[in-house]
């Protein structure tokens, strides 16, 4: 088969391109130019895409003896996963970008190019296992990122290798080290990719501007203070709110409610943020169909934690969820993902994007 290796930089993408090579395809490697200033990318292990990620691949492309290319996909990033940040946050969701990442640009914009170039599948470095088209999560569970991958369809898992899910993140550094490869003992590169400061409350309002509104007690209705824009705010916040300390009661205060229309950002107790059913749009079943009724499942809200068991079923404007135990901090924006227990690695069945998290109780 002819592979294309996306190769990042980084340990995980050069292990993935070697694994390739070695089961005797025919590999390519391409680094995606995601900025139109790579060099502004990167601070230690903040960012990545910057010069210094590209020179790492190309001599990780050259240790493995397989071509290299470089290939320019700023435009398309910027429009569909900074733009769509952005915007989201602008109208008071919580986006996760590495999803949108995926979706739009390496397993969209990618492989579309790949296969217009006559190669059979695109490899990447994420830690998630698939076989058969039946995506799992990770060996590793520290490192697992299926819930990341989770908005492919069944057409675009046909085109997709994750070579190193069956292993765990120091056996691939030790591998990458035996291999030669210089990356090795790089460090992972976290937080989001294009805010390399990671000041996205900052990077948020260069873009959006000053957007006055209220941050309002939700028990009584009382203005504590005043902010300069809902996109400096998401659901589960405790600390940076403005307000003069926890509530009548003396508990801390949380953001528990974001209305974007009038500004207005609510604050109150954690019992507020307990929600036990969840709206979905936008839904993605991996199979390529959605379940025929109601399915036992655990939803997964967030990229690390926020999980719990529930009950899901398609409708025909995405997922309804009920949850068998409540979850907190579940904003709007952010992804429902849907797991099928499983001895071998959970099973991905699905996702949705969250529109509407209902609290528990409405009158607490």
């Amino acid at each position: 088969m002819r592979i294309l290796a996306a190769m990042s930089g980084g340990v995980d993408s050069a292990v993935a391109a070697a694994r390739v090579v070695d089961a005797g395809h025919d590999v390519v490697g391409v680094h995606l130019a995601l900025s139109s200033a790579p060099g502004t990318l990167r601070t230690g292990s903040r960012g990545c895409c910057s010069k210094e990620d590209a020179g790492d691949a190309r001599r990780a492309a050259d240790v493995l003896g397989i071509p290299f290319y470089v290939w320019d996909f700023a435009d398309r990033f910027k429009e569909d996963v900074i733009d769509d940040f952005v915007a989201a946050y602008a109208a008071g969701q919580t986006p996760n970008p590495c999803l949108r990442c995926n979706e739009k640009i390496k397993f969209s914009a990618l492989a579309d190019r790949a296969v217009a170039l006559g190669f059979d599948a695109v490899a990447t470095g994420h830690y998630a296992q698939l076989e058969d088209g039946v995506l799992r999560r990770a060996v590793d569970a520290d490192k697992d990122q299926s819930y990341v991958l989770a908005v492919l369809t069944a057409e675009q898992l046909s085109r997709a290798m994750f070579p190193v899910g069956d292993t765990p993140k120091d056996l691939i550094r030790a591998e990458a080290a035996e291999r030669g490869l210089a990356v090795a003992n790089k460090p992972d590169s976290h937080d989001i990719c294009f805010i390399p400061s990671g000041d996205t409350r900052a990077f948020l309002g260069a873009r959006i501007g000053v957007r006055p509104g209220a941050v309002v007690d939700a028990d009584s209705g009382d203005v504590l203070a005043e902010h300069e824009g809902v996109h400096g705010f998401t659901i589960g916040q405790r600390k940076g709110l403005g307000i003069s300390g926890p509530g009548a009661d003396g508990r801390p205060r949380y953001v528990t409610a974001i209305e974007p229309d009038t500004g207005t950002v609510r604050v109150g107790s954690a019992e507020r943020l307990k929600v036990d059913f969840i709206h979905a749009e936008r839904a993605v079943w991996t199979s390529g169909s959605a379940p025929d009724g109601p399915v036992e499942c655990v939803v997964q809200v967030r990229a690390h934690g926020g999980l719990a068991p529930a009950v899901a079923e398609a409708t025909e404007s995405g997922i309804e969820i009920s949850l068998r135990e409540p979850l907190t901090g579940v904003a709007a924006g952010q992804a429902a993902v849907l797991y099928r227990p499983d001895p071998a690695g959970d099973i991905v069945l699905g996702s949705g994007t969250i529109a509407v998290a209902r609290p528990v109780a409405e009158d607490v």
